[in-house]
């Protein structure tokens, strides 16, 4: 009877992992993703995280993203580009479960290097996790309280020379 009891336990773990869903509707049934499957459609990023990846996803919540100011999330969600870079940063190729994860630098798929801490509780540069390892068919997310937000580009050495308070463009001799 023990074995039996064992056997299906185990049987039922195996089938209902078989059947997890991807990133997409994993955050989607949450419930507390709202705002980031807005912002997922918006992009255009929908079928790339329903994909084979594997991912892990830093999902901020409906919360994280009331922190910003509505104006500055409304022009956010309007214009695809940045969206579109703001959510890559906050996604890392393959599959990092919280035991795997590593205090130091980690490349997003939107090329940037995000900072992770241990120190204090675990942090992906201002965010604290705050529930880690749900997992996805296609990989797994990382709950965080703050919309995480990609550096800056870097200006040419042209550009480093502007003084920000001219606003002129440089002139160059010609």
């Amino acid at each position: 009877m023990k074995k039996t009891a064992s056997a299906l336990v185990l049987a039922f773990a195996l089938s209902s992992s078989a059947f997890a869903a991807d990133i997409v509707d994993t955050a989607v049934s949450a419930g507390s993703f709202n705002t980031l499957v807005t912002a997922v459609k918006a992009a255009g990023l929908v079928e790339t995280l329903k994909g084979p990846g594997p991912f892990t996803v830093f999902a901020p919540t409906d919360e994280a993203f009331a922190k910003i100011p509505k104006a500055q999330l409304d022009a956010l969600l309007a214009d695809k580009k940045k969206l579109t870079a703001v959510l890559t940063y906050h996604v890392v190729a393959g599959k990092v479960m919280a035991k795997d994860v590593k205090a130091g630098p980690v490349k997003t798929v939107e090329g940037a290097s995000a900072m992770i801490k241990t120190d204090g509780g675990p942090q992906i540069d201002n965010a604290r996790i705050v529930k880690t390892d749900v997992a996805a068919s296609n990989g797994v997310i990382h709950v965080i309280d703050t919309v995480i937000m990609p550096p800056a580009p870097k200006m040419s050495a042209a550009e480093s020379y502007i003084s920000p308070l001219c606003g002129l463009p440089l002139h160059t001799p010609g």
